[in-house]
């Protein structure tokens, strides 16, 4: 497994804030009008490759700034600040990267294609689930049909996130026709070899500039650009504790962004009236506390992650305790967003319920409530019940 050096804490520094700036200069301007349009936020996106962040977390050798998991979900905090669709994009581009990062640099046809990330700064998005097996990531019934050096595959995807304005795509399938649903490989496709028939559209209550519409996918492409691992262990070690890291450090600067709202209300009512604090500050200190408990499940979580990436021994993925903490991270995030944005707004009061007001809070509590939808929490809770029975202490 492929791992990062991270870069010099000043550098570091200097490019958040950078980040900061394009977040209010450009992502912020622009969000009121992608949640009402659901559209794609490209000029948020435009502004993040202008700072090379496309291809950040691909390691120095190969051109990319060679961040580690902590800085990059360090990004996507700040990036939920100001806009949870631009944010989720980044998210979700990212896991792909750490899935060619982490996996496919043995093959010279996924080195070519991380210096393009570098150079291009490419956009990838992914399709994972599939219509008919209920959101089960381990199995297909898409196929790798191979013949001589090439494979053709066709997919029908509930949901590709931002799939019309991706430059590539990463597709889950079986191994062959012949083999069994859970026998997956990964593949990634550029643009032009695959094509993208619409089956559903994308018009809801948060995340709306995801545009996260579902497709029939058809594709074509060279044997080499099949990842040379299961696509069960992609998932155990890298998509799916990459994942929850991110979202979860995303919806944290949603919640952030939330509380500062709500501590610009209270220091606006204390200056009127000093002598008498507003009740709403006895409700600010409570949101602070449920926020402060969120950033910290995330920073153990990324760090827990983080050094088993640096172990480098992929078996530690498969340890019960490890799947299960990943999972709760997710869990009590998204659980802990709605909360903490919920009463931020009974702080604020009306002017939170409000669209134009300065400050509403009405993108934040629909973004909040499509956090433990996505990858439904009750799922995943499921999931954790079968392997807190299989664990021995």
């Amino acid at each position: 497994m492929q791992k990062n050096a991270s870069v010099q804490h000043t550098q570091f520094e200097e490019l958040l804030q950078k980040v900061h700036a394009v977040g209010k200069e450009t992502i912020a301007n622009h969000a009121s009008d992608v949640d009402e349009k659901a559209r794609f936020p490209q000029e948020s996106i435009e502004a993040l490759k202008s700072l090379n962040l496309m291809s950040a977390y691909v390691p120095v050798e190969y051109g990319g700034m060679g961040l580690d998991i902590e800085q990059v979900g360090k990004i996507c905090h700040i990036l939920g600040h100001y806009c949870g669709s631009t944010a989720m994009i980044f998210a979700m581009h990212k896991i792909q990267v750490a899935c060619v990062v982490h996996h496919c640099l043995t093959v010279e046809y996924f080195k070519n294609f991380a210096k393009r990330l570098v150079s291009e700064q490419l956009l990838i998005a992914s399709a994972t689930t599939e219509i008919g097996i209920g959101g089960d990531l381990l199995s297909s019934f898409c196929c790798v049909e191979a013949h001589d050096n090439e494979f053709d595959l066709t997919k029908k995807a509930p949901v590709i996130s931002y799939g019309e304005y991706a430059d590539a795509l990463l597709i889950t399938a079986r191994r062959s026709a012949d083999a069994a649903k859970s026998d997956q490989v990964g593949v990634l496709l550029n643009k032009d070899q695959y094509s993208l028939e619409p089956i559903s559209d994308w018009d809801t209550l948060g995340f709306r500039g995801t545009c996260s519409s579902g497709f029939v996918v058809t594709g074509k492409a060279d044997i080499e650009q099949i990842m040379p691992i299961p696509f069960t262990d992609a998932l155990s070690q890298t998509m799916h504790p990459y994942s929850h890291v991110v979202w979860a450090s995303l919806w944290s600067g949603i919640a952030a962004s939330a509380v500062g709202k709500a501590r610009s209300y209270v220091k606006n009512a204390v200056r009127k009236n000093p002598t008498a604090p507003p009740i709403s500050s006895i409700r600010l200190g409570e949101v602070d506390t449920a926020l402060t408990t969120m950033k910290n499940n995330v920073a153990a979580s990324t760090k827990e992650y983080a050094d088993l990436l640096n172990a480098n021994n992929p078996d530690a993925f498969s340890n019960f305790s490890f799947a299960t903490r990943i999972n709760n991270l997710k869990i009590s995030s998204s659980q802990l967003l709605i909360d903490i944005v919920g009463k931020s707004m009974m702080i604020c009061g009306i002017a939170s319920y409000r669209n134009q007001s300065e400050l509403s809070l009405a993108r934040h509590i629909r973004d909040a409530y499509g956090a433990s939808l996505m990858v439904n929490n009750d799922r995943i809770m499921m999931h954790n019940s079968t392997l807190v029975l299989m664990h021995k202490e």
